[in-house]
C-alpha cells in the first residue's frame, strides 16, 4: 500500500487526550441536546476540507482519525456522513482489502491490521445505499466471504504465536546451562519465569485475536447484510458465492455466524430468488437444513419455541429435492419435536410460528410423516380455533399483521385438510395421494369436518366486511384462495351464507381481472409464500382462477346461477377466456402449456349454455365468445398438446350455434363458417375403423386424451345435431367438408360402436342431418342397405331414412 509507513505514524489506538478532546472553554464538547457547536462545526469542515484534498492515503487516514476524535458520529447528520463517505470512496478500504490479502510487501502495516483498518472503513461506507451498490464494493465481497470462512487475523496470530514459540525454544536449547547455574536464594533454579512469560504472552495473543476477529466479522456482516438489503442485493451475493461461504461459516461455528450469518441466510433464502438459490446450491442448503434441524429436536423447549420461524426459511421449495430421503429424515425429526409443542397449553404468541411451521412441513411433504391420525385431527383442530379466534371480531377490526402470518399458515393446513378430506371420500387404490392418511375414523373425519365448516364460516363472516379499497391486501387474497379451495369441494354447506358472498367473490375477482391498481403486495406475498407447490409471479387471472371450480359447481344449481347471473358472471368469464387466449397465442411452440382454469371456464359456461337457453341468445356476451372461439378453434386443432382446450372449445361453441335462429340470408357469416368447418374436421378426426371388420375406435391422435375428451366429443357430436335442425345451411358444409361421408362410410365397415353413448351421440348428429337435408338422407339410405356394420344397428335412423 502506497505510503504505509507514514500511515503507522499516525493511527493510533489510544483513546483521545483531553486537550485532543477539548475543554468547555474551548468550545468542543457537544451540543447538550446532541448537535456540534459551532467549534466542532468550524473544525469538521476544516477536516472535511483536508480529507477531500488528501495527497495520499495517510493524510486521509488522518484527517478520518481527527474526525472520530473531534465529532462523534452519533452527533453527525445524514448529509455529513455522505460528505465523509464522498470524500473518503471505495478506493482506500477496497486497496487496503487487497493488500492485506495477497499480502504485498509494500506496505508497513502487517495484514491484519490492514484488513481491520479497511474493513471499519468498508462498514461505515456501506451504511450509505449508494455506496454500498457501487461497484468498487460489490467486488470485495469475495475477500469478505473468504475472511468469514477462515479468518486472516487467527492465522496471522497463530504464525506470530509460532514463531514468537519456535524463538522460545531455540533460545532455551541454547541457554540451558546459564538457566542450570542460576539458582535463587534457598538454592532452586529460576527456570520458571521465562516460560510463564511467554505462556502469558500466548494467552494474551489470543485475547487479541479474538477481539479483532469479532470486530472483523461484525463488520463483514455489517458490509454483507447492506448489500442484502438493496433491490439486487440478493442476486449480487449470489452470484459472488455468498451461500456456501455462509453455509461453511455457520457450520464452523465462527464468529456471529449462529446469529448474523443464519440471519442473512434467512434474509436471502425470503427473497425472490429462493427458487434460484436452492436449485444452485441445494447439496449445501440440505446439509445447513439438516444440522438444524438436530439443533432444532435438541433444544429445549422455550428454545424451540424461538427457532419455529427460523427453521421456515430453510425448508426449500417444493420442487428441489422432493425425493430426498435425508430431507425426508428431517421432517420426521421435526415433526417428532413438534407434536408434544402443539399438545401442550401455549400463548397465541406462541402457537403461531409453531402452526406456521407445521403448515410448510405439509406443504413439502404431506400428512404422512405428521404423526398418528388423532395428533392429525389436533393439528387441523388448532388451526381451525386460531383462524375463528383471528377473524370472529366486531366489524372494523383487522387482524394484526402478526396474527395475519399465522393465520396464512392456519389457512394451509385447512387446505391439507381439505385434500385430506377428498382422500377419505374416494376408495384407496395405488393412485392414492401419497400423504393421504388412511386410517381416520369415520368419528374423526366427521370432527374434521365440522371444525372445518365452522373456520369457513369465520372466513365468510370476514369476507363480508371487506370493502373494494381493501380488495389489494394480500392477506385478504389469502382468505380468499383458501374459502375457494374448499367452495371447490363442498358448496351444500353454508349454501345460504356461500349465496349472500357470492356478490364478493365475483367483484373481488372482476377488481383483480380488470382493475388497474398496483397489486404488488399480492405479486410479493404469492412469491415468497408455499401455496400447494403454486409458486411465481402473480398476474391478475390468479384471483378467478382459485374460484372457477366453485363457479362449476354453483353455476349447476338454479338459486346460485340466478345470482350469478345477476353479476354478470358470464361476460367476467369470457373476458377470462379473452385474455388467456390472446397470452396463449403468444407464446412460441416449445413454451406452450395446458391451462385448465381455461377448461374449468368453459364448463361453467357449459352449464349455462346448458340450462339458461334464453340467456344465451339475448346477452351480447355469448355473441363476443362465439367470435373468439371462432378466431382460436382453427388454431388449437392443429397444437395436440392442447387438445383438450380445443375439445372443449369446439363444443361450447356448438351448444351455443344449435340456440342460434337461422341467418335471413340463408348462409351463415364468414366467422360462422370458419368455426363450423373446423368444429366437423375436429369431430371426425377422433375415431377410427380400424381393422374391418373390427370395433370403432379412439383415433391414435386422440387416445391420449381421450378420458378427458370423450364426455366432450359426445356432446360436442349432439349439438351438431342441433346446430343442424336451427340452422339447415350447416348440411352444406356437413357434405362439402365430408363428414357425413366419412362417418356413414366408417360406422358401415365396423362391426360394433363402443358403448352405448357414443352411439346415441352419432345416431343424433345423423338423424338430424337426414330431416334436414334430402340428399344426406339418400346417401345415408344407400349406406345403410348396403351395408351390413354398425351403421343399421341404428335403429332411430334406420326407420328414419326408410320412411317414404
Amino acid at each position: 500500500m502506497a505510503d504505509g509507513t507514514e500511515a503507522t505514524a499516525v493511527v493510533s489506538d489510544d483513546p483521545p487526550k483531553p486537550e485532543e478532546q477539548g475543554d468547555s472553554d474551548g468550545g468542543l464538547d457537544g451540543d447538550p441536546e446532541g448537535g456540534l457547536t459551532d467549534a466542532q462545526t468550524e473544525l469538521l469542515e476544516k477536516c472535511l476540507h483536508s480529507l477531500k484534498h488528501a495527497k495520499n492515503d495517510s493524510h486521509t487516514l488522518a484527517a478520518l482519525l481527527l474526525i472520530t476524535r473531534v465529532c462523534p458520529a452519533n452527533q453527525l447528520d445524514k448529509s455529513t456522513l455522505k460528505r465523509i463517505f464522498e470524500a473518503v470512496g471505495l478506493n482506500l478500504p477496497a486497496r487496503l482489502l487487497v493488500t492485506a490479502v495477497k499480502g504485498a510487501d509494500t506496505s508497513s502495516l502487517p495484514p491484519h491490521e490492514l484488513l481491520s483498518l479497511g474493513m471499519a472503513l468498508l462498514a461505515a461506507l456501506s451504511t450509505d445505499p449508494d455506496m454500498a451498490s457501487h461497484p468498487q464494493l460489490l467486488a470485495t465481497i469475495p475477500i469478505l466471504l473468504g475472511i468469514l470462512v477462515d479468518s486472516p487475523v487467527r492465522q496471522h496470530q497463530q504464525v506470530q504465536a509460532g514463531n514468537v514459540e519456535a524463538d522460545h525454544e531455540k533460545q532455551s536449547a541454547g541457554s540451558v546451562g546459564a538457566e542450570n547455574n542460576h539458582v535463587d536464594a534457598e538454592g532452586r533454579t529460576d527456570s520458571r519465569n521465562e516460560g510463564d512469560d511467554h505462556s502469558e504472552a500466548r494467552r494474551e495473543s489470543t485475547r487479541q485475536s479474538s477481539k479483532l476477529d469479532e470486530a472483523l466479522f461484525a463488520d463483514c456482516y455489517q458490509v454483507l447484510t447492506a448489500v442484502c438489503m438493496l433491490p439486487k442485493g440478493p442476486d449480487q451475493l449470489l452470484s459472488r458465492g455468498a451461500i456456501p461461504a455462509l453455509c461453511q461459516a455457520v457450520e464452523q461455528n465462527q464468529y456471529f455466524s449462529q446469529d448474523k450469518g443464519l440471519a442473512l441466510l434467512c434474509c436471502l433464502l425470503s427473497s425472490t430468488i429462493k427458487d434460484k438459490i436452492w436449485s444452485k446450491h441445494s447439496a449445501q442448503l440440505l446439509s445447513l437444513l439438516v444440522d438444524l434441524s438436530k439443533d432444532f429436536c435438541q433444544a429445549r423447549d422455550e428454545d424451540r419455541l424461538d427457532k419455529c420461524a427460523e427453521l421456515v426459511h430453510f425448508l426449500p421449495p417444493l420442487e428441489v429435492n422432493a425425493e430426498s430421503e435425508e430431507l425426508k429424515g428431517a421432517v420426521v425429526c421435526v415433526w417428532a419435536a413438534l407434536r408434544p409443542m402443539l399438545q401442550s397449553k401455549l400463548t397465541p404468541r406462541q402457537i403461531g410460528p409453531v402452526l406456521v411451521l407445521s403448515a410448510c412441513l405439509l406443504d413439502l411433504f404431506g400428512w404422512e410423516p405428521v404423526g398418528p391420525p388423532k395428533f392429525c385431527c389436533l393439528l387441523v383442530n388448532r388451526a381451525c380455533v386460531e383462524v375463528r379466534m383471528g377473524l370472529e371480531e366486531p366489524p372494523g377490526h383487522n387482524p394484526s399483521p402478526e396474527m395475519q402470518h399465522t393465520l396464512t399458515g392456519c389457512y394451509r393446513i385447512m387446505e391439507a385438510a381439505i385434500e385430506q378430506a377428498c382422500c377419505q371420500a374416494v376408495p384407496l387404490t395405488d393412485a392414492q395421494p401419497q400423504g393421504c392418511i388412511t386410517t381416520l375414523t369415520l368419528q374423526q373425519s366427521r370432527q374434521v369436518l365440522g371444525v372445518l365448516e365452522e373456520a369457513f364460516s369465520a372466513q365468510i363472516y370476514h369476507l363480508q366486511q371487506v370493502e373494494p379499497s381493501g380488495y389489494a391486501d394480500p392477506f385478504i387474497f389469502a382468505t380468499f384462495r383458501c374459502l375457494c379451495s374448499w367452495l371447490a369441494e363442498e358448496t351444500s354447506c353454508l349454501k345460504e351464507e356461500v349465496i349472500r358472498l357470492l356478490p364478493f367473490l365475483i367483484g373481488y375477482s372482476r377488481s383483480h381481472l380488470q382493475g388497474e391498481r398496483s397489486e404488488q403486495g399480492v405479486s410479493d406475498w404469492m412469491s415468497s409464500m408455499s401455496v400447494s407447490g403454486e409458486r411465481g409471479a402473480w398476474t391478475r387471472k390468479d384471483a378467478l382462477r382459485y374460484l372457477l371450480p366453485a363457479l362449476c359447481h354453483l353455476s349447476a344449481e338454479e338459486g346460485p346461477r340466478k345470482v350469478l347471473l345477476t353479476l354478470d358472471t358470464q361476460a367476467l368469464l369470457v373476458d377470462f377466456l379473452s385474455k388467456c387466449w390472446t397470452l396463449l397465442r403468444g407464446r412460441s411452440k416449445t413454451s406452450l402449456t395446458r391451462d385448465p382454469s381455461m377448461e374449468t371456464a368453459c364448463s361453467v359456461l357449459l352449464n349455462l349454455a346448458v340450462t339458461e337457453p334464453e340467456r344465451v341468445r339475448e346477452d351480447p356476451s355469448f355473441k363476443a365468445l362465439e367470435d373468439l372461439l371462432s378466431e382460436a378453434l382453427p388454431v388449437l386443432v392443429h397444437k395436440p398438446c392442447l387438445q383438450v382446450i380445443g375439445a372443449n372449445f369446439c363444443t361450447l361453441g356448438l351448444m351455443i350455434g344449435r340456440l342460434r335462429p337461422a341467418p335471413a340470408s340463408g348462409s351463415g357469416e364468414p366467422s360462422q363458417r370458419r368455426f363450423f368447418s373446423t368444429a366437423l374436421r375436429f369431430l371426425r378426426s377422433a375415431l377410427d375403423a380400424g381393422s374391418s371388420p373390427g370395433p370403432l375406435q379412439v383415433s391414435s391422435s386422440w387416445e391420449e386424451s381421450w378420458d378427458e375428451t370423450a364426455e366432450l366429443w359426445r356432446l360436442g357430436v349432439q349439438a351438431l345435431g342441433g346446430c343442424v335442425r336451427a340452422q339447415p345451411w350447416i348440411t352444406v358444409l356437413v357434405r362439402e367438408e365430408g363428414w357425413l361421408k366419412h362417418v356413414a362410410a366408417m360406422l358401415a365397415q365396423c362391426c360394433a360402436i363402443p358403448d352405448q353413448h357414443t352411439q346415441a351421440a352419432l345416431e343424433e348428429a345423423l338423424s338430424a342431418m337426414a330431416e334436414q337435408c334430402p340428399t344426406c338422407k339418400m346417401e345415408l339410405a344407400h349406406m345403410m342397405t348396403s351395408s351390413k356394420g354398425a351403421l343399421r344397428s341404428m335403429k332411430k335412423l334406420k326407420k328414419l331414412v326408410e320412411a317414404k
